[in-house]
C-alpha cells in the first residue's frame, strides 16, 4: 500500500528517510555525500513523486521505493 508522505508525522518521516539512507548497501557513488544531503535528496524525490512510501501489511514494514519500479 502506498502511503502519502504528507500523511506521516514529520518526525516519523525524518526517521524513515534517515534509516533508508543509512542502510548497508546504499551507494551514492565515488564521492562521499553528507547524511543531511542524502536525506534532503530523498525528501525531494518523495515531494516530486519520483519516490513513494510503500507499507507492507504482511510484514508491517515501510520502505521508500522509486515510483517507476512499481508495476
Amino acid at each position: 500500500m502506498i502511503v502519502p508522505w504528507q500523511a506521516v508525522q514529520p518526525e516519523t518521516l525524518d526517521n524513515l528517510i534517515e534509516e533508508y539512507v543509512t542502510r548497508d548497501g546504499t551507494d551514492y557513488g565515488e564521492q562521499e555525500t553528507s547524511l543531511s544531503r542524502r536525506v534532503e535528496q530523498i525528501r525531494t524525490k518523495l515531494q516530486s513523486g519520483e519516490a513513494v512510501l510503500l507499507f507492507s501489511e504482511s510484514t508491517g514494514l515501510c520502505n521508500i521505493v522509486a515510483k517507476d519500479s512499481l508495476s
